[in-house]
């Protein structure tokens, strides 16, 4: 019964514990599967092909997640950032879905129909009867997700109640936190991130608590008031909470680790993140929409053992996204798909149950043997850690030479002027491409684009230089901090066709 069955799992074992909100007047377990049986009703009532929810995450957000699950319809969560004619698009993109929406994006959607109040649908759920348990199919689709689309129109991946349990039953043990546990989730509820962390705290038995706006010190603040003892952020929020720190360790006593992922989070950051919360655990966890979450884990310990070590390729691995998580496997493949050894660079597939490997409207992408082509550019090293090398789409070919951006982006980040950036190529007569970094730099510190060339030729060779260095105040990104790299490439080309 997938997500069915963990459900039923922690209202049998965990019931009485907080689930959601503070300690003193949050939703217990008990209280959060009986509005999910009560709203699975309310769902089977209209019938829909699928339930969407517009809103940002917090407490109502699993509760509609989890109605849906038992209603046996596909749970739909879109990005509430989007432009009106795209999130249009996308909605009509469904047969007829009933729309969960917070209240303050109502107006959006003014004009469609079904649509429930998040505030009425979960007043009206506890109010409910609930219905004789439906069997929902392992394989039918769970949740629908949304790729992030930044090299393309974005996919509609489907989760299976089958992927999602076997994600969760690898990564968690069933009521394995404390009672005095605590999780910060801040990722938007539209990103798998959001499914995963819903589901494996709830399964863990740990007390969740939401921030839907991020806000550097609002975090700080909140996981000292709340007694968090672990989070989970994006790389950009991590490193937004490093520079409120401004060098200062944080005061949060109780946390003890801090989960990063959904983008590259550059070396610089991660080791400025670990000076300032000197007393909690770093996991660096890799994942994919088409993978349920984390396919790969870089823990605690592998954190600790190469701050504290002096070889450097085991210092390296704070680079690394980790090994696979049990079940999953992983392959490096050359350009003609044969497999390669450690330390050579290829395209990285992955196998296992909680990978979907399918899209609506084109099917399954998984080969003979099963396997996932993720589109990363990979290598391993001896004792098995992956590195992503960085999207195959993001290469830049440079006289002949691929180049890829990451090396020189960390370079360009340990420059005390230079807050954010993104190396790429644009076209160049001469080169092929030529290697443009576009940089967002602090305001007060004064930097020119010989400085930059000059700071990175001296770590890097020379191929490695910026042709070209552009400024900006700002770099276009995806809610979990992936640079939308198409989009700066789109721009200043036409901005150099024009010129």
């Amino acid at each position: 019964m997938g997500v069915g069955l963990l459900l039923d799992m922690v209202e049998s074992g965990l019931g009485d514990r907080v689930a959601l909100g503070d300690r003193a007047s949050g939703l217990t377990h008990a209280d959060v599967v009986a509005t999910a049986r009560g709203g699975a009703s309310v769902i089977t009532g209209y019938e829909p092909s699928e339930v969407i929810y517009l809103g940002r995450n917090g407490p109502g957000y699993p509760q509609v997640f989890f109605a849906a699950a038992f209603a046996g319809v596909p749970f739909v969560p879109v990005n509430y950032r989007l432009g009106d004619e795209v999130l249009g698009e996308l909605i009509d993109d469904f047969d007829h879905p009933l729309i969960v929406v917070e209240e303050r994006y109502r107006d959006r959607i003014a004009t469609r129909e079904p649509v429930i109040g998040l505030d009425e649908f979960l007043h009206t759920s506890r109010e409910s009867e609930t219905l004789p348990p439906i069997d929902v199919p392992d394989e039918a689709p769970a949740v629908l997700l949304h790729t992030s689309g930044t090299t393309s129109k974005p996919k509609v991946v489907p989760l299976r109640h089958e992927n999602l349990q076997a994600y969760v039953f690898a990564t968690v043990d069933f009521a394995g936190a404390g009672e005095d546990e605590a999780a910060l989730i801040t990722v938007p509820p539209y990103h798998v991130a959001a499914v995963g962390a819903t589901l494996t705290n709830f399964y863990g038995g740990r007390r969740v608590v939401h921030l839907p706006d991020f806000d550097a010190r609002e975090w700080l603040e909140l996981v000292a008031r709340e007694s968090i003892s672990s989070a989970t952020v994006v790389p950009t929020m991590l490193a937004r909470i490093v520079d409120a720190l401004d060098g200062d360790l944080a005061e949060t006593p109780a946390l003890r680790l801090i989960s990063y992922g959904g983008a590259r989070l550059p070396l610089p950051v991660l080791e400025r993140a670990m000076q300032a919360f000197p007393d909690a655990g770093f996991c660096n966890a890799y994942g994919l929409t088409e993978t349920s979450s984390t396919l790969a884990l870089l823990g605690p310990d592998d954190h600790a053992q190469a701050v504290a070590s002096d070889d450097p390729l085991i210092r390296r691995r704070l680079e690394s996204v980790g090994r696979p998580v049990p079940g999953m496997e992983i392959e490096i493949r050359d350009a003609d798909g044969r497999p390669v050894g450690p330390g050579d660079v290829g395209s990285l597939f992955v196998r296992g149950a909680q990978v979907s490997g399918s899209y609506l409207g084109k099917g399954s992408v998984l080969d003979a043997q099963g396997w996932f082509p993720t589109n990363d550019q990979a290598w391993v090293d001896d004792e098995g850690y992956l590195f992503i090398a960085g999207r195959a789409d993001d290469t830049i070919i440079r006289g002949g030479e691929n180049i890829g951006p990451a090396e020189i982006e960390d370079v360009l980040l340990t420059h005390p002027a230079v807050r954010e950036t993104a190396v790429i190529g644009l076209p160049d007569e001469e080169w092929g491409q030529r290697l443009v970094a576009v940089i967002v730099a602090d305001p007060q510190a004064g930097i020119s684009e010989e400085e930059v060339r000059s700071h990175v030729r001296a770590r890097l060779r020379g191929s490695r230089t910026p042709d070209e260095v552009i400024w900006v105040d700002e770099l276009p990104q995806t809610a979990t901090g992936k640079v939308l790299r198409r989009q700066l490439v789109a721009q200043f080309e036409r901005a150099q066709e024009k010129s």
